[in-house]
């Protein structure tokens, strides 16, 4: 999924651009999630159960640790990522791959969910991973949460892997900037090394490696040259190869005007008829999550309160939980910069 071998290369050529971190150190901070990879997740890890159940405990989790989520859903996948997405359907034995865009009820049911959860939802015009990255480059968000590393070359300033509910994992942060930076090269120059590391929209050139494919990209710059520089005979070019199609898909996706961010209280009989009543989810299990949000909550809300009588009370109140987050202002940098130096909007 994503681009292949890109994370084991940043590891060793470009250590600096990962930071270690923990779920806490999100705290108060916008976070677009392309919501299939989420749902794939537990359709993987747990197919006897609804995918609706680990989308309704982790959204939960995210939320009492301050984190405001906003859930991405793909459109209509680009024609050359459809061979990728039957593939990794048929391996999964899931049906065929929607095609169309056109919402399925599984789809429909995370909406509602999300909806009755008071988080934001966002429809992409195609790829979510496309539309997170513009996001997070437009400033409406801090970071997009994904396993799928073609969030780096989309220009998603701000990645961060395994951002979960598991006490025993540890989140993982790559800066964009810091990463084009140790390597020497631009955006463009970047995406030209993904699409030769191999990604979702077209084959690649068979028998190069990832350091072998860095090495040529610093040296030629682009793919027209690594191409007139490598021994076709051990590193065949595919016929018709569609690298231009890609490179287009990565630097050309669709923008969209920043929508306004609204998160509310979650309405908790409603969650029961629809997950219970509707969709067959034990209660208990849905009652007992919803008091240890409360009660997570409430805790919080006390430890501000210490805060502020300490006269060292964070930024963010408890108060602005729920609330309404504007545009932000359209960040100087450069795409990849830190979203730390960003300026957050005020609350109303």
């Amino acid at each position: 999924m994503g681009i292949k071998k890109l994370a084991d290369l940043i590891r060793s050529d470009a250590p600096d651009a990962i930071s270690q971190k923990e779920i806490s150190d999100y705290s108060g901070k916008v976070i677009a999630l392309d919501t299939s990879i989420v749902v794939n997740q537990f359709r993987a890890a747990t197919p006897q159960l609804s995918p609706l159940t680990g989308l309704f405990f982790r959204t939960l989790t995210f939320l009492e640790h301050d984190i405001k989520p906003v859930f991405v859903f793909d459109g209509k996948p680009p024609v050359e990522k459809l061979a990728v997405l039957e593939k990794r359907a048929e391996a999964a034995n899931w049906n065929s791959t929607n095609r169309t865009g056109t919402a399925s009820s599984q789809t429909q049911d995370c909406h509602q969910l999300l909806k009755l959860l008071g988080v934001p939802v966002i429809q992409a015009p195609g790829d979510a991973e496309a539309l997170c990255a513009w996001l997070v480059r437009e400033g409406t968000v801090d970071a997009v949460a994904s396993e799928d590393m073609d969030t780096l070359p989309f220009g998603g300033c701000i990645l961060i892997r395994q951002l979960n509910a598991k006490k025993s994992s540890e989140v993982i942060e790559y800066s964009l900037s810091k990463l084009l930076t140790k390597l020497g090269i631009s955006h463009e120059e970047f995406v030209d090394l993904c699409i030769l590391l191999g990604c979702d929209y077209c084959e690649k050139i068979k028998g190069l490696g990832p350091k072998k494919a860095l090495k040529l990209i610093q040296e030629h710059h682009n793919i027209e040259n690594v191409v007139l520089h490598i021994n076709r005979k051990t590193h065949p070019v595919p016929e018709n190869w569609k690298y231009i199609e890609a490179r287009k898909i990565f630097l050309d996706a669709p923008q969209t005007p920043a929508p306004k961010l609204i998160w509310s209280e979650p309405d908790e009989n409603a969650l029961v008829k629809f997950l219970c009543h509707d969709r067959g989810i034990k209660e208990n299990r849905v009652r007992l999550r919803m008091e240890r949000f409360r009660q997570k909550r409430e805790s919080l809300r006390e430890e501000r309160v210490k805060e502020r009588a300490a006269g060292c009370s964070r930024q963010t109140r408890i108060g602005d939980f729920f609330r309404v987050t504007r545009k932000r202002v359209q960040p100087t940098e450069a795409v990849g910069s830190s979203s730390s130096n960003r300026k957050r909007p005020k609350s109303k």
